[in-house]
């Protein structure tokens, strides 16, 4: 197993408020365990974004990395595709 295998994640970028730091929403879908409905969740991710380039609406791929703070434990990999 390779020692630095770390999770990424692509997902929207939501805030760019914040100095260096977006936030990253990602959007599930998963099957209720009692109704058997597929329901969609939203999980919200912080991020490093170190040259402050991300804007609301763009899609971004994250990785998982050390704690960088309170809530920061994701930095920005790339910027797939810029919002319009």
């Amino acid at each position: 197993m390779e020692r630095n295998f770390r999770k990424e994640i692509v997902g929207v970028v939501r805030s760019n408020k914040m100095d260096k730091t977006i936030t990253v929403s990602i959007e599930r879908k998963m099957k209720h365990p009692k109704y058997k409905k597929f329901v969609k969740s939203t999980a919200k991710f912080k991020a490093h974004d170190e040259k402050n380039e991300c804007n609301e609406n763009d899609i971004v791929r994250i990785m998982e990395t050390r704690p960088l703070s309170k809530d920061k434990r994701w930095r920005l990999v790339e910027i797939i595709e810029r919002a319009k």
